[in-house]
């Protein structure tokens, strides 16, 4: 299923040959940055950007014997350049090349989950909109609450995935830096200017200050933030799971022609989309903890966080590509069922009105200790009589004294849970729709 919907641009940010040509344009770039300086005979900066080449089958064999892979595309590089091609590499440390290189890869990847959740907000905004004064009870602690909309509900989603983009958006430009700075980070065999030109022209920022890496709390940063946007995917995943039980059934996710449930059992329509989207959520914190055990390294470094990221990156992010993707189509294309809400509000019995009457009967002039008492009393009554709440305010002498069937009815009336559902659209940024 992942490979299904996957896309394309993602898998391609973290193919070989992706990262090899990254590789070799910094390598071109440093010679030409150095040329200019002077430091490298501009006739063979030129000849180098000609020649140079690699094959990546060649680079692995190399490999094979150097086992080391910065080495081995060196070599495979210079053997096009010619006598030319000892310029490659000069004063430069592998990192400078793999680290830049990683930037460049991290926020493409970053530009591509951007895009994602801008057309997952736009989704949920449309769902928004569509069921903005659609009445369903809230719950707290999974119990019966005061009526809200689903439309609230879903405003909530769209203003958390606007964070969402806030975070990652701050978190492509933490990633967003370079280094050429050799082996330890004193520019000891180059002149800054080097780095400060390839990065310019890589569209990156120097780091202010490295070693022989880039220090890994910006990645660890970035990867924190994918897996925090994995929570709010499964804070989601797990309430239209919720909402699709059996006994509440006001959501269902899309359940296509000829999809099957069960091996045993014909009836079954689960929630498996929710259920995958939270188990992957897992993953990705998973990798979050990987990547902040890469930020202590040995002095000015080591390469015990090198084996770890090779992996984390492109699983992380691809896999966020995938769950955004995924949850973008649960929230296009569920089905929403306000029959099913409106009865599901009505088994409160009218309860959800407890808060109002207790308010009510204090702006009548009760003390609100005694008007919590009255109210919970007659609303455990209703608990476990089959009578609405309205009854049983009735009954109750105290309260029945200070409010008048019209003044219950109006309390008890759906339209004050949702005379301020425009107010909230329009402060996270929606237009709401007319009642």
């Amino acid at each position: 299923m992942l490979a299904r919907y996957s896309r394309e641009p993602m898998r391609a940010v973290w193919r070989e040959e992706r990262r090899l040509k990254l590789w070799l344009e910094i390598e071109l770039l440093a010679v030409e940055a150095m040329a200019r300086l002077g430091r490298v005979p501009p006739e063979e900066a030129v000849l180098i950007r000609e020649r140079v080449g690699f094959s990546a089958a060649e680079i692995h064999k190399r490999e094979e014997r150097t086992q080391h892979e910065i080495l081995a595309f060196l070599e495979e590089i210079a053997s096009h350049a010619g006598e030319a091609g000892r310029w490659l590499h000069h004063g430069l440390t592998s990192s400078d090349v793999l680290d830049t290189a990683l930037a460049l890869q991290l926020r493409e990847a970053c530009d591509l989950l951007h895009q994602d959740l801008l057309s997952l907000r736009i989704t949920i905004g449309e769902q928004a909109r569509r069921h903005a004064f659609v009445p369903m009870i809230g719950r707290t602690h999974g119990v019966h609450a005061e009526p809200i909309t689903y439309g609230l509900k879903l405003a909530l989603m769209y203003d958390e995935f606007g964070r969402a983009i806030d975070r990652l958006l701050a978190a492509r430009e933490q990633i967003s830096v370079g280094k050429l700075s050799g082996a330890v980070g004193t520019y000891a065999h180059l002149d800054p200017v080097v780095e400060e030109e390839v990065c310019q022209k890589l569209g990156l920022t120097p780091a202010p200050a490295s070693n022989q890496i880039i220090q890994r709390d910006r990645h660890a940063h970035l990867t924190t933030t994918l897996a925090l946007i994995g929570c709010s995917i499964e804070r989601w995943a797990v309430e239209f799971r919720h909402l699709q039980r059996t006994e509440v059934l006001e959501v269902e996710e899309p359940f296509a022609p000829g999809q099957k449930g069960s091996s045993a059992m014909p009836h079954k329509r689960n929630p498996i989309l929710s259920e995958r989207l939270c188990g992957l959520a897992r993953l990705l914190r998973g990798y979050s903890l990987a990547a902040m055990e890469n930020v202590p390294l040995w002095h000015e470094r080591d390469i015990s966080h090198s084996s770890a990221e090779r992996m984390i990156f492109p699983d992380a992010t691809t896999l966020l590509d995938y769950m955004l993707v995924l949850l973008d189509r649960l929230v296009a294309d569920q089905s929403v069922y306000p029959d099913r809400m409106a009865a599901n509000l009505a088994r409160s019995k009218g309860l959800y009105a407890s808060e109002g009457i207790l308010l009510a009967l204090v702006r009548k002039g009760l003390a609100r200790k005694e008007a919590y008492e009255l109210v919970q009393e007659a609303a455990m009554k209703c608990w476990r009589g089959t009578e609405p709440f309205p009854t049983y305010l009735r009954q109750t002498p105290q309260i029945a004294r200070l409010l008048s069937p019209e003044e219950v009815e109006r309390v008890c009336s759906l339209e004050s849970y949702c005379r301020h559902i425009g107010d909230t659209f329009k402060r996270v940024g929606l237009q709401p729709p007319e009642p």
